[in-house]
């Protein structure tokens, strides 16, 4: 597949200008390397990786001496010498001015104690996120969130052409697996990542006694996909301590493939559900790990809404991690049932997202929009994301919208 221009390339292009370490993470086969070789942050850089294991024993063995150059340097699969950052440091402390480094990583390095307290006050921490919708098709970055942010509704109409959601969400996200032509090949394709992530990047991370019990705890968290985090329930349904399925989702969370979305909680109700939920950051890898190997299986699978909500939730923090200060995102749940999948806040801006599987409009579903309106007036609006076509101001401060419209491929 020929690159793809990613919408992230400009604020990092930004921050590399103006910051002298930029740290640049996310899951493994997202395209981090691909966007730092094709997309260099300002001229020329050098690039060094640390999966050349020449270049790694280097690092080991006299790291002041390799990165004496004054030149900008990318340096891929940083976290595997976390013994770099205090030469780093001391390289930036020395020439802030003139000194740039761009750390990239497929470990999360923002929850590794060493690195941020190493690097407090001199780096920048940027997310890449598997590749969206719009990525893919070359679209720019849909601005229709911004819009309903700053109090501005799309105006009423349907969306042409078709698009098959299913396909879309069964792949998800990782590059590769976009430009395979056949199920089969991106089955396979699957089946290599998750060994190769338990084999290599584990070790790399942590020790871990059991990696069939570490792969049943990946599949109990995938079938839980947006659903509230329950961990002694978890571990009770795969038979493994408490402690220790704590211990893995921290390692899923650092290398970049699970995230708790915490609840939103600046408001009246006294009763809230306080616990996150749970998202595996790409909806193709908790499709395969559920067992569903076809679109076909997922249109009739019971966990068809779950995905679907990860799959928006995706291109939701996609968008937002590119704005300045990034949007924050939550979700609010009550404990009479009540309950928003997603809020977006920007600084005093609230917007509310409800996300359906449905393409027909029902007004019983936009209860807890309104729930939550009622409780939050300051909010902009809630929207009810569906699988339909057609953009119906459903009340004053509700609007639906089709999901294709946070993908990047329908102006607003």
């Amino acid at each position: 597949m020929r690159y793809k221009r990613r919408w992230i390339t400009e604020l990092l292009q930004e921050v590399c200008a103006d910051h002298p370490i930029v740290v640049l993470t996310g899951a493994r086969q997202v395209g981090k390397s691909t966007l730092l070789l094709n997309a260099e942050p300002t001229g020329s850089w050098r690039y060094l990786s640390l999966d050349d294991y020449d270049v790694l024993e280097q690092v080991r063995s006299d790291p002041l001496d390799l990165l004496s150059v004054d030149t900008p340097t990318v340096i891929d699969e940083a976290q595997r010498a976390p013994e770099l950052l205090m030469t780093i440091k001391r390289l930036v402390d020395e020439n802030r001015l003139n000194r740039r480094f761009v750390l990239s990583g497929s470990a999360n390095l923002l929850l590794m104690s060493r690195v941020s307290e190493t690097l407090a006050g001199r780096a920048v921490f940027l997310r890449l996120n598997p590749m969206t919708w719009g990525e893919f098709q070359e679209f720019p970055s849909p601005t229709v969130l911004e819009d309903l942010l700053s109090g501005r509704f799309p105006e009423e109409r349907e969306i042409e052409g078709e698009l098959d959601l299913t396909e879309l969400v069964w792949r998800g996200g990782m590059p590769p697996v976009l430009g395979m032509r056949t199920h089969r090949a991106i089955l396979q394709w699957w089946e290599g990542y998750v060994t190769t992530y338990l084999e290599r990047d584990l070790r790399d991370l942590a020790q871990i006694n059991s990696l069939s019990d570490f792969r049943r705890v990946m599949i109990a968290l995938a079938l839980r996909t947006g659903q509230v985090l329950n961990q002694s329930e978890i571990a009770r349904d795969v038979a493994v301590p408490q402690p220790t399925v704590h211990r893995y989702l921290n390692l899923l969370e650092a290398s970049m493939l699970f995230e708790r979305l915490p609840s939103f909680a600046r408001s009246r109700t006294k009763r809230l559900i306080k616990s996150p939920k749970a998202y595996l950051v790409d909806s193709g890898l908790a499709a395969f790990l559920q067992g569903i190997y076809s679109p076909g299986d997922l249109r009739s699978a019971r966990e068809w809404g779950g995905l679907l909500e990860s799959f928006v939730l995706h291109h939701l923090r996609s968008w937002a991690e590119l704005q300045v200060p990034p949007v924050r995102i939550y979700f609010w749940r009550t404990t009479s049932g009540l309950e928003v999948d997603f809020v977006l806040e920007r600084g005093r801006d609230l917007l509310a997202i409800e996300v359906k599987s449905s393409g027909e409009l029902r007004l019983p579903e936009i209860k807890g929009l309104k729930a939550f309106l009622n409780e939050n007036p300051q909010a902009r609006c809630g929207v009810l994301a569906y699988t339909g076509k057609r953009v119906v101001r459903l009340t004053g401060k509700v609007i639906a919208l089709p999901i294709r419209m946070f993908l990047g491929d329908i102006p607003n």
